[in-house]
């Protein structure tokens, strides 16, 4: 069955709505929501319909944060166990980067950016191979993200969020976010390992 991508005419329930960025590996997966007086329900995952989209990574790990306003975390990724992953937000605003570290890929050095918020419901999924930050827009958010790689704190790397060569647009709120020390001294690309 093909990977139904923003089709309108379907022969069977499909229960997310997928796009394409970009960067045709980096996917935006938005739940139908089901809704009446009571409040809603949603599936936030389904293997069968990111298999269909060539998506067959296991996940391992399911990670939650809460970061406050203007915080930037990133840009992260794992050297020998590179971590797909799957974000949504459960609270808050967010503006979420992918970027592709793959050498041999067409799109290396290039960036996807989306705003994922507990309003839009949308979740970016961002394959192995690729760095991943976001920066908070609203008050303060929270994020859950499915992995599927354990996390090695010794594989772990950061690129530096603000190199001219990646050039992305950060929708910032103020010139300096609030960043961790790791992130404060990343590497630019043009001196970072990559895949």
């Amino acid at each position: 069955m093909p990977c139904a991508l923003n089709q309108t005419s379907r022969k069977h329930q499909h229960f997310m709505n997928i796009t394409r960025t970009t960067i045709k590996d980096v996917l935006i997966f938005e739940p139908k929501v089901f809704g009446d007086h009571r409040g809603y329900f949603m599936e936030t995952w389904r293997k069968s319909e990111m298999e269909q989209c060539g998506v067959v990574d296991e996940f391992v790990q399911d990670n939650q944060s809460r970061s406050q306003q203007n915080t930037l975390r990133g840009l992260h990724y794992q050297l020998k166990y590179p971590q797909g992953k799957l974000v949504r937000v459960l609270w808050g605003k967010i503006f979420d980067v992918a970027v592709d570290l793959r050498k041999n890929s067409d799109t290396f050095g290039q960036w996807v950016g989306v705003i994922l918020s507990d309003e839009n419901r949308k979740q970016l999924w961002v394959p192995g191979g690729f760095a991943h930050g976001f920066y908070v827009l609203s008050e303060s958010a929270e994020i859950a993200y499915k992995c599927t790689e354990y996390y090695h704190p010794e594989e772990d790397r950061s690129l530096l969020w603000s190199d001219p060569d990646l050039a992305i647009d950060w929708p910032l709120l103020d010139d300096q976010p609030l960043l961790s020390e790791k992130d404060r001294t990343a590497s630019p690309l043009s001196k970072a390992t990559v895949y």
